[in-house]
């Protein structure tokens, strides 16, 4: 890795620092087993160097971030360590000299330069004892399965909002994994069928962000901006079991109304059940979470609400997840120029069998063997 100068920006949080980070400058982060969404926002922040303190790859599963960033020439300094956000400040300019961190002359820190040939090996021997892990997610999954059976498959106090699903499609926005790239093939059913609109936390941003203003905004809103709060979509807000709901606060802050919705699981589970019960006849899903390393980078040890409400909305629930790595939108020229030729030939057919147009194609032909003298 070439010697790196630039500002450095310094949040424990990677989504809060995309928020405000310049391209060009370095992100210190504090986050382990960097995942594919967080690796994502900070391609898209266009940073020059990631210094994480934390293992960007502890071993416990195949996380794709770290490959990501090195994929698109983004430089990793890995496993720095916490003190390093005692002696970093926000501003700071940082000069990386190969593995070490400097202030000025001052030796602030060091770390791991990752590799990508390194980082793919890695993986793939993560891969061949995921096995292991499986087997605790399973039995996590099912022991959080059982305590949340009665939220998932009882009477759910649900909260008395104004926008209409009664059979009406609707589209429910996460901002995860290909998001936008599913996202842009799914504008035409968008724009015709007109799907109820309901973004989960930053999914609110997802929808502002290719021209929709959300109908509803479900979440604990700590990834959501304040423009997509104000845009005004219904907002309700995922509590804690107890009524306990933090988010609240931000949303009185602001001035705007919300409903609340105590609940075990994620927000994306409660923003298909409250559809679900709502009379919703479809579901389309972009973005949500649907596998084991999706589960994992979320972070909690087992998913049972999440399984649990897939199986109660499976009947009308269409995951458009990866609908772009199917389907890329692009039409290759050979298919168009056969249907322009079977269109030409179409036309020709209908006019031959008119008396005026046969006796032009046969002057037309009459002129063409004179001109070439056969």
């Amino acid at each position: 890795m070439d010697n790196i100068k630039a500002v450095a920006r310094i949040d424990k949080r990677t989504k809060n620092l995309v928020k405000r980070i310049k391209p060009g400058e370095i992100a210190v982060i504090d986050h382990v087993d960097l995942d594919q969404v967080a690796a994502d926002s900070l391609i898209k922040a266009r940073v020059k160097l990631v210094i994480n303190a934390n293992n960007s790859i502890s071993g416990k599963y195949p996380n794709p971030g770290p490959a990501i960033l090195l994929k698109e020439g983004i430089p990793i300094l890995d496993s720095v360590g916490q003190a390093v956000f005692e002696k970093i400040h926000e501003g700071d300019l940082l000069e990386i000299v190969g593995t070490k961190i400097y202030r000025g002359q001052e030796l602030i820190g060091e770390g791991k330069v990752l590799e990508l040939n390194e980082v793919n090996n890695l993986l793939k021997e993560i891969r061949k004892h995921l096995d292991t892990e499986l087997e605790k997610f399973l039995h996590n999954t099912l022991e959080y399965a059982l305590k949340e059976k009665d939220f998932v498959l009882g009477t759910l106090n649900m909260p008395n909002v104004k926008t209409v699903f009664e059979e009406k499609p609707v589209l429910v926005v996460v901002r995860g994994q290909n998001y936008r790239e599913d996202l842009t093939i799914l504008k035409p059913y968008i724009d015709d069928v007109k799907p109820v609109l309901i973004g989960v936390d930053g999914g609110a941003d997802a929808l502002l962000e290719f021209g929709y203003r959300p109908d509803m905004i479900i979440g604990d809103m700590d990834s959501v901006s304040d423009t997509a709060l104000k845009s005004g979509a219904e907002i309700v807000v995922h509590a804690y079991t107890n009524g306990n709901a933090p988010g609240l606060e931000r949303i009185r802050a602001l001035k705007l109304d919300a409903k609340t919705f105590p609940a075990p699981g994620t927000s994306e589970d409660i923003a298909l059940l409250l559809a679900y019960e709502k009379g919703a006849d479809l579901i389309v899903a972009v973005g949500t979470h649907s596998n084991m390393i999706d589960f994992l980078e979320k972070g909690r040890k087992g998913m049972g609400s999440t399984f649990l409400v897939r199986l109660k909305v499976g009947s009308i629930l269409v995951d458009a997840r990866g609908v772009s790595k199917i389907y890329q939108g692009r039409v290759k020229l050979r298919y168009l120029l056969e249907i322009i030729l079977a269109g030409i030939l179409t036309i020709g057919v209908v006019l031959y069998q008119t008396d005026w147009s046969r006796n032009l194609l046969k002057t037309f032909w009459l002129r063409l063997k004179i001109f070439f003298g056969f």
